[in-house]
């Protein structure tokens, strides 16, 4: 399996446990991401996502997106697309 950076976390929601992520490269539901960082390291499945509180399917790089994660990250921690 390989990886590739698509973005970065920009904050994190712990109330809702929502991660706020800035894309570089593009995201699909279905698709499988890894989050690293400092004392993060997890995948998940991309269930739903959303820009400006919309559903979307895709999301294409420069979008600003919220998807529910199932444990705390923290800011600038990486986002790859697990292939």
């Amino acid at each position: 399996m390989s990886e590739k950076e698509i973005g970065t976390v920009s904050s994190y929601f712990g109330n809702v446990g929502v991660a706020a992520i800035k894309l570089s490269n593009k995201l699909k539901v279905g698709d499988k991401i890894r989050i690293k960082g400092y004392t993060t390291d997890f995948e998940q499945q991309i269930d739903s996502m959303q820009v400006d509180k919309k559903k979307i399917t895709t999301a294409k790089k420069g979008d600003h997106i919220g998807i529910k994660v199932p444990e705390k990250v923290r800011p600038n921690d990486k986002v790859f697309l697990v292939e």
